[in-house]
């Protein structure tokens, strides 16, 4: 079976304000949606809501056509996860948040594998989250904003490993202000 992510009429609340409203969107494997919109439009909230994060207040989110919030459990284990905080503890060794030397590799982190992580840079933090969610062999990756303080090398690398992702069936969903290079990538204006 060929994985697919669909929302139908999606609605969301942040607070007492309604941030979505009747948002549907659909992603199959080797696929990539690419959510754009001013600030304050949602696509965080919107990707908080696929990961399950945040209660949608009307629609439906799907995983192969079965209700994907009926096993949540399930759909946790499909999702990689990245958001605007790196999660990544200082005290810890680079190779202890990543265990996955080709992940490390992909991400330019190979040689910093010892060094703990407090002393990296903003941009060598992200792309160590980066690396984390390669690791993880989850279908689905959720990412907001993804490139944030990431330099044209690091993105260049970013970009490559989502296309080894997708050429392996895996499936996109981020959020981005900047231009990615993301082929055949459907997008979602918010």
């Amino acid at each position: 079976m060929v994985n697919q992510l669909t929302g139908e009429g999606l609605s969301v609340f942040r607070g007492e304000r309604l941030v979505l409203r009747g948002v549907s969107l659909s992603v199959a494997a080797g696929g990539a949606l690419v959510l754009r919109g001013d600030n304050g439009t949602g696509k965080s909230t919107l990707l908080r809501t696929l990961a399950g994060l945040a209660p949608l207040a009307g629609g439906q989110i799907f995983w192969n056509g079965v209700p994907a919030m009926a096993d949540f459990p399930s759909h946790a284990a499909r999702i990689a996860w990245l958001g605007h905080l790196d999660a990544v503890k200082p005290a810890l060794s680079v190779a202890e948040h990543v265990t996955d030397q080709t992940a490390l590799t992909d991400m330019g982190l190979e040689r910093f594998a010892a060094l703990p992580a407090r002393f990296l840079s903003a941009g060598q933090k992200r792309r160590l989250a980066l690396a984390r969610v390669a690791a993880s062999l989850r279908p689905l990756w959720l990412l907001d904003e993804p490139t944030t303080g990431l330099d044209a090398t690091s993105i260049g690398r970013f970009t490559a490993l989502c296309a080894r992702h997708r050429a392996a069936g895996g499936m996109i969903i981020t959020s981005t202000h900047v231009a990615l290079e993301l082929p055949g990538a459907e997008v979602l204006a918010l």
